[in-house]
């Protein structure tokens, strides 16, 4: 399942050379699954009040195009792999125009309080978590549990 929201760029999001600067892409790719979540039915807000909290492990981004002061960016954020205590989303920015800007592969993890990792309660388990068998295909071959 793919969750898609929109977002402009805004002025203090690019350099000098009126390009996105970098570093914004993870603030986008962040928006973007945060978005998923609210979408496929995660309550985030009521995850944390129960002590557990999901932490980005590992972000494996390329860019490939330039996004602009005023474009209009799509975010595609899609679950692929999913384990008992961590899972990857593949996410994608791309412009109006089907432009990708960028791809990221995403690794999470389900931690408690204290910070250690831990299932993912199944209360929480939200069937769009699940990556569907076409999805789980999308997944870069690095990514090993």
């Amino acid at each position: 399942m793919t969750c898609t929201c929109q977002l402009t760029v805004r002025s203090y999001e690019c350099d000098s050379y009126n390009h996105v600067n970098n570093a914004n892409y993870l603030n986008y790719l962040e928006y973007g699954r945060l978005e998923f979540l609210r979408q496929v039915g995660f309550n985030y807000k009521n995850f944390v009040k129960a002590g557990f909290y999901i932490y980005v492990t590992h972000v494996d981004i390329f860019y490939k195009a330039s996004a602009l002061l005023d474009d209009t960016l799509y975010i595609d954020t899609t679950p692929v792999k999913m384990g008992a205590v961590r899972g990857v989303f593949h996410q994608v920015i791309r412009k109006e125009d089907g432009t990708i800007c960028s791809m990221a592969d995403v690794t999470w993890a389900c931690v408690n309080k204290d910070g250690q990792p831990c299932q993912v309660p199944q209360d929480h388990l939200v069937p769009g978590l699940i990556p569907s068998p076409e999805d789980a295909g999308k997944i870069n071959p690095k990514h090993r549990f």
